[in-house]
């Protein structure tokens, strides 16, 4: 009696399981969001069935991919890429480069900076000076790493004074990112990062998570700043959809003072009534 030998799985097949294992979603959870059917989904993941361009990339999207990965997972498929990676000075990516300039000038008196994934430096705007001050020249010559010019102890990492918070609040950010996007470069620079860290105790039972200032002393006094990251969230080039912007805000007045000093402006003020 003749049988027939089960397909082996493809490599579009491994990876669609595989990452969907990372992110624990059941087969009839990413059907449901790809717009097909479990059956359809268990066939694509042993290699039964083959799957359209159009469905590599509807799975690719549910899953949460980046457009690099989706790419990937096209490449993996037998399909060309999806999306073009442009360099950043080329003028596909111009008029979206020029708008970062503006917002980083808008940003100013306050440091503001466009980086990579990895940390990668491609703006900043002329407050980023107060966060450099003192860093040793080799982590200030291009291709400069704003990750690893935080937390060096060449770097900012002298000025903070709450390093072990400061240090914990990046590293766990970028661990909770390689475990949705694995990358064996970003696990090498998360190692880096830990080991200039100082030893600090677990969080305890009331830990409320790492989103703490950054605490930096100046000659001027010292600075309390909030950060907050922008990203290009309809980005259909890889370059741009990798780029975050990350801007620091006083976190009180007296560090809004002191940076608007610097510059010789004046803060804006609520007026007597407002709100």
């Amino acid at each position: 009696m003749a049988t027939t030998a089960a397909a082996a799985p493809t490599p579009f097949a491994r990876e669609v399981r595989r990452r969907r294992a990372l992110r624990r979603m059941s087969q009839l959870e990413l059907a449901t969001l790809a717009g097909t059917t479990q059956r359809h989904l268990s066939f694509i993941e042993s290699g039964r069935s083959a799957p359209g361009r159009a469905m590599v990339i509807r799975l690719s999207e549910s899953l949460g991919l980046t457009l690099r990965e989706r790419n990937s997972m096209l490449l993996s498929a037998g399909y060309a890429a999806a999306y073009a990676e442009s360099p950043a000075g080329s003028a596909a990516v111009g008029p979206a480069m020029e708008a970062l300039r503006s917002i980083l000038t808008g940003h100013l008196p306050y440091p503001a900076v466009v980086a990579g994934p990895r940390g990668e430096l491609v703006l900043a705007n002329a407050a980023f000076g107060v966060l450099t001050e003192g860093a040793a020249a080799r982590l200030l010559a291009p291709p400069v790493n704003v990750l690893r010019l935080a937390l060096h102890p060449e770097g900012m990492a002298p000025r903070v004074v709450n390093l072990a918070a400061w240090g914990r609040h990046i590293t766990e950010s970028l661990r909770a990112r390689a475990t949705a996007h694995p990358d064996p470069e970003l696990d090498e620079l998360i190692a880096e990062l830990t080991g200039y860290l100082p030893a600090a105790p677990p969080p305890g039972p009331d830990h409320l998570g790492f989103a703490v200032p950054l605490r930096l002393r100046t000659d001027g006094g010292e600075l309390r700043l909030l950060t907050t990251l922008t990203s290009f969230a309809t980005a259909v080039d890889v370059t741009l959809a990798e780029l975050h912007l990350e801007a620091f805000l006083p976190a009180d007045p007296a560090t809004a003072d002191l940076l608007h000093h610097r510059t010789g402006t004046t803060p804006a003020r609520p007026r007597s009534g407002d709100g």
